[in-house]
Formats: structure tokens, sequence, C-alpha cells
């Protein structure tokens, strides 16, 4: 089960969209140096879809252009059919998934996000705005295919 502890409204962590982040807690990964260690407990709300469209409501679906889930790998299959469902009841909002895993979980189907970052924080190799990161962010192509636009956030 997933459960969100908080959202922010968020312009950095999605090129070019103005992002809902949800934050997801009982997060498995537990990275040395990690800035959400509130994250790793069991704490918050379950999100549900009847949430999901709550936090959305809430946070004006017509200001957001993009909703993110920042966390969730202890069940990504639930993210996954949170991501189909946004894209199914929000045609015009665009899915994004920060996982702290190095691949993709073969229980989602990439296809039900347009951006998904992958890669467990390394202090010594910076977060995705360090050229050094070993994150990487991926936007979906129309053919369905992915690239990786991490350069774009990096400071020039």
């Amino acid at each position: 089960m997933l459960k969100y502890v908080n959202t922010d409204i968020v312009f950095q962590e999605v090129p070019d969209e103005t992002t809902l982040a949800i934050n997801l807690s009982l997060c498995p990964c537990h990275c040395p140096g990690c800035h959400s260690q509130y994250l790793w407990t069991d704490t918050g709300q379950p999100l549900t879809v009847e949430a999901l469209d709550m936090l959305i409501a809430s946070d004006g679906a017509n200001a957001i252009t993009c909703v993110s889930f920042m966390g969730g790998d202890n069940d990504p299959s639930a993210v996954d059919r949170l991501a189909l469902y946004v894209h199914t009841r929000y045609p015009n909002l665009k899915t994004a998934w920060y996982t702290g895993r190095t691949v993709v979980s073969p229980d989602v189907d990439r296809q039900n996000f347009d951006y998904i970052k992958v890669g467990p924080y390394i202090r010594h190799l910076g977060p995705l705005k360090s050229p050094s990161t070993n994150q990487r962010m991926f936007r979906r192509r129309p053919d369905g295919s992915f690239e990786d636009i991490t350069a774009r956030f990096w400071k020039r």
C-alpha cells in the first residue's frame, strides 16, 4: 500500500512542468545522506484514487501540468496503477515517478509515465543537478521510447 505524507507544487523536479509532487512514505531504499529520511517510516495517509482526486482538485487541476510520485519503491505496481489512473481520468496531466532504484521495476508499464527518474542518492556523486550524478531523468518520446534528459538539470 502506498501512503503519502505531504504534497507541494514544484517547478524544478520535472522540466517545463508545474508539478504536484506527492511524497510517499515507506521508502525501502534508505540512501545514506537522504534529505527525506522522514519518508522511511510507516507514516501518512493511504494514497487511494479518491485521495489522489482530492489532492489534484485541492492543488488546482488547472494550475498543474504534471503529477509526480516521489518514491513508492515499496509498491511499484501501485504507483503504476495510479499513473494509469491519472492518464485516464486527467488526460491533460503528465505523470512522473522518482524511484530510488537503479532500474524500473518489471511490475511497471513505463508507458504510464511521461517522466521517470531512476537512481539512489549517492552523496559523493550528487543529485540530478550535478554533472557527476548517477541519477538519470528520462522523458517519454511520442514514439514511446525514452530519452535521457538529465543534462537539463545541470547549470550551464
